[in-house]
Order: C-alpha cells, then sequence, then structure tokens
C-alpha cells in the first residue's frame, strides 16, 4: 500500500495517507488537503453559515482563523479536540482548570 505525506494547507499538520484519501479529502474542499481536525471545524462553519457562502467561503474562514494563531500544531490539535468535544457535548464554558492552565501555559 502506497503511503503520502501530505501537509494541511490550514494548520501546516503533517499526516500520512493513501493517494485515494488524499484525493476523496482534496475533491470535498475544492483541491485543498485539510487534515481531520481542520475538515470537522470545517464542516462545522459551513454548517454554522448555511446556504450562505458554502464550503469554500467555511475553508477561507478557517485558513484565516489558523493564520491568526500560528502555534505549535500540537498545541493547536490538542485545543482544536477540546473545543470540538465541548461543542459536541453543548458544553461551550470553559471550567476554571482550564482558564488556569491556558494562563500558565508557555507557547514557542
Amino acid at each position: 500500500m502506497e503511503i503520502e505525506s501530505v501537509k494541511c494547507e490550514c494548520c501546516g499538520l503533517k499526516e500520512d495517507c493513501t493517494p485515494h484519501y488524499i484525493a476523496s479529502v482534496r475533491s470535498g474542499f475544492h483541491g485543498q488537503w485539510l487534515c481531520g481536525l481542520c475538515c470537522e471545524a470545517v464542516r462545522d462553519e459551513a454548517c454554522r453559515r448555511k446556504a450562505h457562502h458554502g464550503v469554500e467561503e467555511a475553508v477561507r474562514a478557517h485558513m484565516a482563523f489558523c493564520n491568526m494563531f500560528k502555534l505549535n500544531p500540537a498545541v493547536r490539535v490538542a485545543d482544536g479536540m477540546r473545543q470540538m468535544l465541548r461543542r459536541r457535548s453543548g458544553d461551550m464554558s470553559k471550567p476554571e482548570s482550564a482558564k488556569k492552565y491556558e494562563s500558565s501555559v508557555t507557547l514557542y
């Protein structure tokens, strides 16, 4: 099985995937490769925007958001997963422990 390394055009995270999977992701996002987390964020954004703009506009909005926060990719993935899980559970408020943790973290 052939495996290729591909870099997310939003956050820069690298993943190893099959060419077939890479092609299927690119076909869903107007030729751009997005990692799994960014795919979910773009889908959420597209659903939020409904019929007004569509997937292409959601990709642009998410890319702009990612460019505003050039953090360590591992920190972004962890934070994105946390936000996605909160969104799915319906709890968007931050617990006190998360607020304390965020203020004590040094990002590079």
